[in-house]
């Protein structure tokens, strides 16, 4: 075990969440936002528009309520000080202390971040981490990347910051920040800018520390402070870490850098035309240094500071800059305070630094399996690195929000019947992974189930933590659903988190029992909701809304007409698969422990369940013989159902709910259960013989093992055909989530005068259902893609060699589902390593980043990719599901063992 491994060991004592201390390394991390403006926490509006309530250009002057933001920001675990950097090119007219973006209604496809920096590296103490961005020499053009996209339509694509011409001529600064920490408290920063334009240039580097204002709210205490205590050291007495320093050390050119200091306030006078609380507001720093506006405070203490340096840099070269936030040494000791500060950043710092840097090379020489290529290598490791950065602070008492703070003005009064009225249990305080920390800085819970896969690799702790942390009481409803995420916890996502937590429990070693106990207790709850509020008619078929899928097909699914209701195959196939993962982890728990009766009662009822639902896709009509996919039925107010005939993702979900049932359990669950009794005998099974000679048995006597698949085997050949057929869904990088088969044949949806169409698209979408930035009409999506690839591992160990498809389909060639799962995930792999040809399909015709040595190896883990040639597209910061890509690239080269065979050797190990 590396050092690394060492000391995360331990954070498994985090189970709580805040409110139980972890270990210390956790104490400081990346746990700030890119954007807490425009966010529903901070939005106080009568309208609930979030965008409009607090834009960015109020950012740098309004003090937020319930986060912070910044640029490469790094913060203790409860977000009380935030150290992060701001820059100046000379030219702007506001500091970057934060990323620029389109609001959902600026942006042509949506809300859009529009500046490029990367997450290159990470381990998950943190202990070690390294940022990157790129920031033009020339003024930044805000009011063009507004004004160009308002003027394009959705049909057009968007206007990025290269399109501007902001970076012609290389005018532009490389800038890498490098954290490391040499213990718990003790934080080094490695600020590193390079020219990379023709010409020297000056840049102004403001790494600014702050704390996050706790104080104007009504109950929580005195202000803090920081405070000057030397030309280059300012003095921080923190709320929990103890007495503290940040030192900063002198400018390349041996020039010191001059303190600023300011208050984390609102600039009443600026936003509303209000008296002032004080000379020196939260956007002090930047008038005084735009301006030259006396706004910093003269006696050198605030809550906010900021250390300005000017760095010339010759045109090609680099230039280092160095702070350190770290406990304060003990008065009296050897040596002068300079000293000691020169020393604090000089060798050591370098040798911290250097051995930091080592043992995350070793960390990650450890995940990375040896047949993976060094190609391979990186996209698994700056994947990681974007799971680790994309942590943050999630502060969010929904009862404090509704009814207001004590020393505020109360909100309007709409808020009590509007947005969250009925989550008043919600209080989150919590460290949580997040989907993209601009795009989407606010947890979604079904994203969030994807990203725990991936963070079993890295930590497996923390994984286990984010899935008890969103079935905890004050996240989940007192009725049992689970928080969707901020816009609507009411809103419904795919029910995957018992699925997830069996995939964290294999990874990890199958051994942590004690886990999968807790959340099962909770996802019980979790199911019982399921079952009795999202399924209207009492048959087994299920409702839900959107479910994740945004744009998938002609009719907004989450606001139906009144009277209607739709009948979802994708919501009754995440329910089947439901029933088999909680059963699944039934089982484990049962042959593992005392409890076996109890354990195998609940077995046999998740198979009651999953017998009813496969009954109701078949009685229902909900498969379509003709066309050879499920499909939705929509009911009109006089009971005319009508189907959905779209070929997507919907039609394809079913096939997912898969698992095997081995013969022991198999024998119980024929004489005990008779719901899954009158199951097989649907299937035209009256007895064991019968059910011998059918092709879902397998096995010896006494050693049989049944497939249980929401699909019948006729129907799985069936939605293979279209699925691998690469006309319609297959691409040369994954599964697309619309069949390509709409480009020529757009589908037209009418119900008694409810009308729609839908056609393919394979990038961005040109409908303003959910904002118009979330598309599902034709991309390539990493959690679909990687459930299927998982669904048909389990087939190929239950058929093994005797099951054979044609892939592509029409090619005549006939593939195991093994050489499936191998091409597809290749495929899916594909998006990021370079072709034959060098070139990387995730950067699409962008040549500054297939070519240029400054762009080429920083890697763009978006949203989602392009149907057709896999360019990255959607919020492209690390979009959070996207990292899966990390655990395909380990199980393509066998680094990790699939669950299926851990689980029949956990029910191999239980027999007498």
């Amino acid at each position: 075990m590396g050092a690394e491994r060492d000391r995360v060991a331990g954070f498994g004592r985090l189970e709580d969440g805040l409110r139980t201390p972890g270990t210390d390394w956790y104490r400081w991390g990346p746990y700030v936002s890119e954007r807490q403006w425009g966010t529903v926490r901070e939005d106080y509006s009568a309208d609930g528009n979030a965008w409009d309530y607090l834009p960015h250009d109020h950012a740098r002057s309004q003090a937020y309520r319930w986060g912070e933001d910044g640029l490469a920001g790094f913060c203790d675990i409860e977000q009380r000080l935030c150290l992060a950097l701001a820059l100046w090119n000379g030219r702007d007219p506001i500091l970057k202390e934060r990323a620029f973006g389109l609001t959902g209604p600026q942006g042509n496809h949506g809300e859009d971040v529009k500046e490029y920096w990367w997450y290159l590296d990470a381990i998950p103490s943190h202990a070690w981490n390294r940022w990157r961005y790129h920031y033009p020499q020339g003024a930044f053009p805000y009011q063009d990347l507004i004004d160009t996209n308002a003027h394009r339509n959705r049909y057009q694509p968007e206007y990025e910051l290269l399109d501007t011409g902001a970076f012609d001529g290389d005018r532009y600064w490389v800038t890498e920040v490098h954290y490391a920490k040499a213990g718990p408290d003790d934080l080094l920063m490695a600020i590193q800018v390079t020219n990379q334009g023709p010409d020297a240039e000056t840049l102004h580097v403001l790494p600014t520390a702050w704390f996050r204002n706790t104080w104007s709210w009504g109950d929580d205490g005195p202000r803090p402070a920081l405070r000057a205590s030397g030309d280059r050291s300012v003095a921080i007495d923190h709320p929990f870490a103890g007495a503290m320093e940040l030192l900063a050390a002198a400018g390349p050119d041996g020039t010191g850098p001059q303190l600023l200091f300011c208050e984390n306030e609102t600039n009443l006078a600026r936003l509303y035309g209000a008296e002032a609380v004080t000379p020196y507001p939260k956007d002090g720093i930047n008038d005084h240094v735009i301006h030259g506006s006396p706004t910093v405070n003269p006696v050198a203490t605030g809550t906010k500071c900021a250390f300005w340096y000017q760095v010339t840099v010759p045109a090609g070269q680099t230039a280092e800059l160095r702070l350190r936030l770290r406990l304060r040494p003990a008065a009296g000791g050897p040596g002068t305070s300079a000293a000691k500060a020169a020393a604090a950043l000089g060798k050591d710092f370098d040798q911290v630094m250097a051995q930091r840097k080592a043992e995350a090379d070793e960390f990650y020489a450890e995940l990375t399996p040896a047949g993976a290529s060094a190609d391979e290598a990186l996209v698994l490791r700056q994947a990681s690195a974007g799971m680790l950065w994309s942590k943050q602070l999630f502060y969010y008492d929904v009862a404090r929000w509704l009814d207001g703070d004590p020393t505020q003005p109360v909100p309007p009064a709409v808020r009590k019947t509007g947005r969250n009225s009925r989550w008043r249990n919600f209080d989150g305080f919590d460290i949580i992974s997040m989907p993209d920390k601009w795009e989407y800085p606010w947890f979604a819970a079904w994203d969030l189930a994807f990203h725990t896969v991936t963070l079993a690799h890295l930590d497996p702790a923390f994984a286990k933590y984010q899935l008890i942390l969103i079935c905890r009481e004050w996240f989940q409803h007192p009725q049992g659903a689970l928080p969707a995420y901020e816009w609507d916890f009411g809103d419904v996502n795919p029910p995957v988190h018992a699925w997830a937590a069996l995939q964290i429990w294999a990874i990890d070693g199958a051994r942590d029992l004690g886990f999968l106990s807790r959340v099962f207790a909770k996802l019980l709850v979790n199911f019982t909701w399921w079952v009795n509020r999202e399924d209207a008619s009492d048959k087994s078929v299920f409702e839900g809304g959107f479910l994740g899928l945004d744009n998938i097909g002609p009719i907004d699914r989450s606001h139906l007409p009144a009277g209607y209701t739709l009948e979802q195959s994708d919501a009754t196939g995440w329910m089947g698969s439901y029933a088999l993962a909680m059963g699944a982890i039934a089982a484990v728990l049962s042959r593992s422990r005392q409890e076996h009766q109890e354990g195998q009662d609940l077995v046999l009822k998740f198979l009651e369940h999953f017998a009813g639902i496969r009954t109701a896709l078949d009685e229902q009509g909900l498969w379509d013989e003709t066309d050879g996919l499920f499909y939705d039925r929509l009911v009109t107010p006089s009971g005319y159902s009508v189907p959905v005939k779209t070929r997507s993702m919907v039609g394809i979900i079913p096939a997912l709910a898969a698992g095997v049932l081995d013969g022991d359990m198999l024998q119980q669950a024929m004489t005990m259960n008779k719901n899954f009794w009158r199951f097989l005998q649907k299937q035209g099974v009256g007895d064991m013989q019968k059910l011998s000679e059918t092709p879902q048995l397998r096995g010896e006597a006494g050693a049989q093992r049944l497939l249980l698949s929401v699909a019948s085997p006729d129907q799985l050949e069936r939605l293979f055909a279209k699925l691998f057929d690469e006309s319609e869904f297959l691409s040369p990088h994954g599964l697309r989530a619309l069949s390509a088969y709409h480009r020529d044949h757009p589908y037209s949806f009418d119900a008694e005068g409810y009308q729609s169409s839908i056609d393919y698209e394979p990038a961005e979408s040109t409908t303003s259902m959910f904002g118009g930035n979330s598309n599902w009409r034709g991309p390539i999506w990493m959690p679909v893609n990687y459930l299927v690839v998982e669904s048909l591992e389990r087939y190929y160990r239950f058929y093994g060699g005797d099951f054979e498809v044609e892939y592509p389909t029409g090619s005549g060639k006939r593939l195991t589902l093994d050489r499936v799962v191998a091409d597809l995930q290749d495929r899916l792999i594909s998006l990021f390593t370079r072709d034959a040809n060098g070139r990387r399909a995730c950067f699409g015709g962008t040549e500054i980043m297939q070519t240029d040595p400054a762009w080429k190896d920083n890697l763009i883990f978006s949203e989602y990719f392009h149907g057709d040639n896999g360019a990255a597209i959607g919020a492209f910061h690390q979009t959070g599901w996207t990292g899966l890509i990390a655990d395909v690239i380990v199980r393509r080269h066998g680094g990790v063992r699939a669950l299926g065979d851990v689980l029949r050797d956990v029910a191999e190990k239980a027999q007498p």
